[in-house]
């Protein structure tokens, strides 16, 4: 008797080269599982670093020797590996990279002098004591980054909703226990933690549920199925496609930070520990908006009439809300907070263009950000009060007198932020508004007008701090904490890459340039 095997169980063709980054993340973070369950404690934070950067390295050593044999689609269509793809995960291997490497830093209790994170602790002190008590000794963070780096590898690299939606839990649940790991010191991470969770279990709702209305509509949930439904579907099946689409982008647009769905971003990056406040910021925003390209311009982009009005309103609020309400913050991880929110919105100006330089634009706006943004967490993990994280604004006040170095980057960071020329920031929104000028229609016009107000708004804010540092008297008892060997490190690169980039952009630019077209199937 011959048994005829069903099309939906014959063999898959996978091409496990293009897989091989995410999958060396996942084998490193089960690594790092049992580090935790079998090394002794004394020993396990060398182990788990050690593992972690290897990992990484491994990683990208994989990406980068990738030919274009292995490139393409994989896994029965559902992940596509192209261009766009290798650039966005060769861009979160580095920026998770930076962002290990802060949360590695054990800062202990001592005061390092004019910003000298490497200098000796005083006789008898027991830094490795204060860092334990400090929380400091929390070594699950690195197999929990692991995990969700893979998820955000995945995320730009999906081709159809299921993947995405997969892709998009698994970066996820890692990030809602990394928020609370600062828990036994603060119930403000609790807090975080939670309301990370609960608003991101409604976003992940929401993507579901479209994902089903628009499974209904193109009769798979393909990307580029759904591209072609458009051109066939019949009016019966026309009201499914709008609400799928409103719901597949909140959930997106949450990641990203972008208004209405900003509320959690304020409270989650205040509440969590600094360095993993820093890694989610850069790393989430990148492969979220590494999704919403391929979501938009592979599977969207033939209904974008459809929907787009509703992106460009969203683009706007988001750019109002995140500077108008930065201006009234009083906390420093906060008003990052608010900031970030403005720059998804400045993303999205780039992302409704509808065209390769609109792909450019985004793809090197998220590279600039992020190692600024990484490095700007840095410094803020390293100014202290009384052993404890000093994020009010009055706390900063003369930090550039006592300790000149340390606030000269972070106002660097802050002139980057503003998009200042000669500034990465700079070449950033240039890069951002010119497509949406140019491609982006009256519309498009429009909401670059509101992205330069808004970015004088921020600018203001943004000085604001770099006076209050620089110009105003010390107070209180702030110190910097030691040693912050790998914290320098990451400032060093944020300090030079926000130069040069805005001085020589024109290798990324070109980079981003030659991957800044899809594969469609």
């Amino acid at each position: 008797m011959t048994l005829t095997v069903p099309a939906a169980f014959e063999a898959v063709e996978i091409s496990y080269w293009a897989l091989s980054p995410m999958i060396v993340l996942l084998v490193g973070g089960f690594v790092g599982v049992l580090v935790e369950a079998f090394a002794p404690r004394p020993a396990r934070h060398v182990i788990q670093v050690v593992v972690s950067v290897a990992t990484l390295v491994i990683s990208f050593a994989a990406l980068v020797f990738m030919t274009g044999d292995e490139t393409g689609v994989s896994v029965g269509g559902t992940v596509a590996v192209d261009e766009p793809t290798r650039f966005m995960q060769g861009a979160l291997l580095l920026l998770g990279l930076l962002g290990l490497f802060v949360m590695a830093d054990r800062l202990g209790g001592e005061t390092a002098d004019a910003f000298t994170p490497m200098g000796a602790a005083s006789p008898g002190s027991n830094l490795e004591a204060q860092a334990a008590r400090k929380g400091w000794s929390t070594t699950e963070v690195f197999p929990l980054a692991l995990f969700a780096l893979a998820g955000m590898l995945l995320f730009p690299a999906s081709n159809d909703l299921l993947t995405m939606f997969v892709a998009l839990e698994l970066l996820s649940l890692p990030l809602y226990l990394m928020s609370g790991l600062a828990r036994r010191r603060r119930l403000l991470s609790q807090e975080a933690a939670l309301k990370y969770f609960l608003l991101g279990a409604f976003s992940s709702g929401f993507f579901l549920f479209g994902a089903a209305l628009l499974y209904g509509y193109a009769g798979s949930i393909g990307l580029a199925e759904i591209a072609a439904a458009a051109t066939t579907s019949t009016g019966d099946l026309e009201g499914l496609l709008l609400p799928g689409v409103v719901m597949v982008l909140v959930g997106l647009l949450f990641k990203v930070g972008a208004a209405p769905f900003h509320s959690w971003t304020p409270d989650v990056y205040q509440g969590a520990p600094t360095p993993v406040t820093g890694f989610m910021a850069a790393c989430t925003k990148a492969a979220a908006f590494g999704a919403l390209l391929r979501l938009v311009y592979v599977g969207l982009e033939t209904t974008r009439w459809e929907w787009r009005m509703g992106v460009i309103v969203v683009a706007a609020l988001t750019m109002v809300v995140g500077a108008v309400l930065s201006v009234t913050q009083t906390d420093v991880k906060r008003l990052l907070a608010y900031s970030s929110i403005a720059h998804a919105g400045f993303i999205l100006v780039a992302l409704i263009a509808f065209d390769r330089s609109g792909i450019e634009g985004v793809l090197f706006y998220v590279v600039a950000y992020g190692i600024t943004t990484i490095a700007a967490f840095a410094v803020v993990n390293l100014v202290r009060e009384r052993g404890a994280e000093a994020t009010h604004l009055s706390q900063w006040a003369g930090l550039g007198r006592t300790h000149p170095y340390l606030a000269g980057a972070f106002a660097l960071f802050m002139l980057g932020f503003a998009g200042i020329p000669l500034t990465s920031g700079f070449t950033a929104k240039v890069a951002a508004f010119m497509p949406a000028i140019e491609h982006g229609g009256l519309a498009g016009v429009v909401l670059v007008v509101i992205g330069v107000l808004m970015s004088a708004i921020t600018a203001f804010v943004y000085v604001r701090l770099i006076v209050l540092m620089f110009f105003t008297e010390p107070a209180g008892e702030v110190t910097v904490a030691a040693p912050a060997t790998l914290s320098l490190v990451v400032i060093g690169i944020g300090v030079i890459a926000t130069i040069v980039l805005g001085v020589f952009p024109g290798p990324l630019l070109e980079l981003a340039e030659q991957s800044s077209v899809f594969i469609p199937r």
